[in-house]
């Protein structure tokens, strides 16, 4: 066999995804390698493909159990041998997987990075040929990383332990260049083939909305998508109660996902979502890495979330079969203190020192600066995503909610004045700066006891802008922030001058405020077999087979075959085996498995059309 066949005859694909077949060459040649691609881009593909080839076991390290299984059972269901070992396997199952691991029953085998420093599994790498060292997940490893785990850097040693260095492998959908660099030299990738494929999901549309009430958006939203599935997630455990509680009362069929619930829960809450029996999941940041769940149609941020990495992987949960699919944040100014809040009181790991969690500590500051510089932009939402990560685009992508927004243009040359003349003359009166707050209270001309002590009801801009809103006057420090006439400190968070701030104080520079209109929503162009009523019917007659056989081997549905499978067939209706290898996602294994029963089904479907045309003509 070679890469082709293994694509064809077990994963069912007639052609690589970019970037792919340069991995595997690089891997099958006996070179390490290093893949970033997007959520979606066949990142498992690049290793699964060489350990069908290779003489020896694989090992994928992969940090989530949900991840492990749904990638072993689908590896399974295409004829490939693989296991996994973590925490959720019984001391009976432990002892089979690894005396079939020994008797060289598996080429792929899973395991979570904590297993590595165990004394049994040791010995079981000890007595191995391993070929290849896939990590997943590879952005875990370091500390600049939104989600570093110090179990990844015991990952090194255990490859130094084995008897020959195998290839190392490395992939990840959410590096930055700093990232990228730590892992490349934590893992001690020697001369690694790096293909960095892109960061942008044309198919998913992003938007930010500000809504007076969350809640009413969110359910006019859900409602307006009926029973398309999608995820909403919470910054803490609480919310996802209240809001998943909120969206059974409105009819909607809900369930949560949180770590306070217990693991029996979560396993039937997840499966209930999997399996499509309630359309819509509540979740925190604890659900959804590795679910590989394709007919997910929007991800809506209840809260926004720590870091711009952190939503671009929860995001990208949405579409991953290719489909048109929405993400949006209902972002609220509270939701920075949520976070922020979250950030200083997260949990501590006792293998790293004081000053190693001062650092990680402050590049999460840096980084929740950024991800709040994302809700407040009226620039292109895809672009600032894709400045993060370091990829060219255009200056618009036609596909965001800014892109396609009109906005109104309001001079607020005099506002902005009265703004920074006002912190340059707090700063002068006490020495310091401070932050949005009280600066606002100051310029409204507010009564506090606080303003009253300080003495700032004295200064000359103490109540300039008493006839402006609140929430008015924060837009504009917003917009003088995203300008770069003001900037926040991460210790204070107390808002300072720029020396750009002079141009508008005394050069006469002008300050322009975007407001989006409220304008009719256009009609999404969607790539949707609805387009084709014929077709959208075939789909619909598969996917309700789909499902019976799901249920029967109690599986989610896209385990059997993706949407993007069951599209393919009910666009080329294969009627014999060799049309139906033809279609997408359909390997040898499938056609043996489900061949017969959808060949059958789609015959008759042939035939109906037939009589329905004959008489028709008659």
């Amino acid at each position: 066999m070679d890469k082709h066949t293994v694509l064809r005859d077990y994963f069912g694909y007639s052609d690589f995804r970019p970037g792919q077949e340069e991995l595997i060459g690089a891997i099958l040649s006996g070179r390490d390698a290093f893949g970033i691609m997007p959520t979606g881009g066949g990142k498992s593909i690049c290793y699964q493909v060489p350990a069908m080839l290779l003489p020896g076991v694989t090992f994928v390290i992969s940090p989530l159990i949900s991840l492990m299984q749904d990638q072993v059972t689908a590896l399974r269901q295409a004829g490939v041998p693989a296991a996994y070992i973590n925490s959720s396997l019984s001391l009976e199952q432990l002892r089979t997987v690894f005396s079939n691991a020994r008797a060289g029953k598996y080429k792929i085998v899973y395991v979570a990075p904590e297993r590595l420093e165990t004394e049994s599994f040791a010995r079981l790498a000890d007595g191995l040929s391993v070929d290849l060292v896939a990590v997943d997940e590879a952005h875990c490893i370091s500390q600049w990383g939104q989600e570093f785990r110090p179990s990844y850097l015991k990952i090194v040693d255990f490859i130094k332990s084995l008897r020959r260095r195998p290839v190392v492998a490395a992939f990840t959908a959410t590096a930055t260049e700093e990232v990228r660099r730590d892992v490349e030299r934590i893992l001690e990738l020697r001369d690694p083939v790096k293909i960095v494929t892109g960061f942008d999901r044309p198919n998913l549309r992003y938007e930010v909305m500000r809504p007076k009430q969350k809640n009413t958006e969110l359910v006019r939203y859900i409602r307006k998508h009926g029973n398309r599935s999608g995820i909403v997630y919470c910054a803490t455990r609480k919310k996802v109660e209240s809001v998943c509680g909120l969206l059974r009362e409105c009819g909607i069929a809900a369930t949560r996902y949180h770590a306070g619930l217990d693991e029996e829960e979560r396993r039937k809450n997840q499966e209930d979502f999997l399996f499509d029996r309630c359309t819509v999941m509540v979740a925190t940041n604890a659900f959804g890495m590795g679910i590989d769940k394709s007919n997910v149609r929007y991800v809506i941020h209840y809260n926004m979330p720590k870091s711009l990495e952190a939503y671009y992987q929860e995001a990208g949960r949405a579409g991953r079969d290719g489909e048109s699919a929405d993400c949006l944040m209902l972002f609220s100014a509270g939701d920075i203190m949520t976070a922020r809040f979250l950030i200083e009181n997260g949990s501590e790991s006792r293998e790293l020192s004081a000053e190693e969690r001062a650092r990680i500590l402050e590049a999460d500051l840096g980084r929740l600066e950024i991800m709040a510089g994302y809700c407040k932009t009226t620039e292109c939402y895809r672009g600032y995503i894709l400045d993060y990560f370091g990829q060219s685009h255009p200056k618009s992508c036609g596909n965001c909610g800014n892109c396609s927004a009109v906005f109104d243009n309001k001079d607020i040359t005099t506002e902005a004045q009265m703004i920074l003349s006002c912190i340059k003359r707090i700063e002068t009166k006490l020495d310091y700066n401070v932050g949005a707050t009280l600066l606002m209270d100051t310029l409204r001309g507010g009564h506090t006891d606080k303003i009253r002590a300080l003495r700032l009801d004295k200064l000359s801009t103490y109540g300039l802008m008493r006839n402006d809103k609140p929430q008015e006057i924060k837009l504009y420090i917003d917009r003088l922030e995203e300008l770069g006439y003001i900037y926040t400190d991460k210790k204070y968070k107390a808002l300072h001058l720029t020396d750009k701030a002079g141009a508008v104080l005394f050069r006469g520079e002008k300050v322009i405020f975007k407001r989006k209109k409220e304008a009719p929503a256009k009609k999404k162009k969607q790539k949707s077999i609805t387009a084709q009523p014929e077709i959208h019917d075939t789909f619909e007659e598969l996917r309700a087979l789909r499902r019976r056989i799901a249920d029967e081997e109690g599986m989610p549905a896209f385990v059997v075959f993706t949407d993007a499978a069951l599209r393919d067939m009910a666009e080329k209706m294969p009627v014999t085996e060799a049309e139906f290898l033809e279609v997408s996602g359909v390997g040898l294994a499938k056609l043996q498995k489900y061949g017969k029963v959808f060949l059958k089904k789609i015959r008759e479907l042939v035939a109906g059309r037939c009589d329905g045309d004959q008489n028709t003509d008659s």
